[in-house]
């Protein structure tokens, strides 16, 4: 239940902002109610860290290699990398992009 609710207002008023909810559990063998509370102990400034999405080997990502990288464009090509005219990208196998070593080059959709 969130605080405010019927059945929460004492313990609102007891332990205020920090509330976060309550639960009503019930034991069916021992006839008994049992109450808990869920309470903010600490507050602190937090930033997740980015995570580079996981990606299986044989899936499919788009890699930005220049035009004049013409030996690694063959390369690519060789390994079975479609070019995307229009997105000006090339369209490879995350494994092949590793290999190749333009794994860091991946453009995120």
């Amino acid at each position: 239940m969130r605080p405010g609710q019927k059945g929460t207002r004492k313990l609102v008023e007891r332990y205020g902002e920090r509330l976060v909810c309550v639960r009503y559990l019930y034991d069916a063998k021992l006839w008994r109610q049992y109450k808990t509370v869920e309470l903010i102990v600490s507050s602190t400034a937090w930033r997740p860290n980015r995570r580079n999405p996981r990606r299986r080997d044989d899936d499919i990502v788009a890699v930005r290699i220049a035009f004049e990288e013409t030996e690694l464009r063959e390369r690519a090509e060789r390994l079975g990398a479609v070019w995307r005219p229009a997105q000006k990208l090339s369209e490879i196998a995350w494994g092949d992009a590793k290999r190749l070593g333009v794994a860091d080059r991946v453009v995120s959709a």
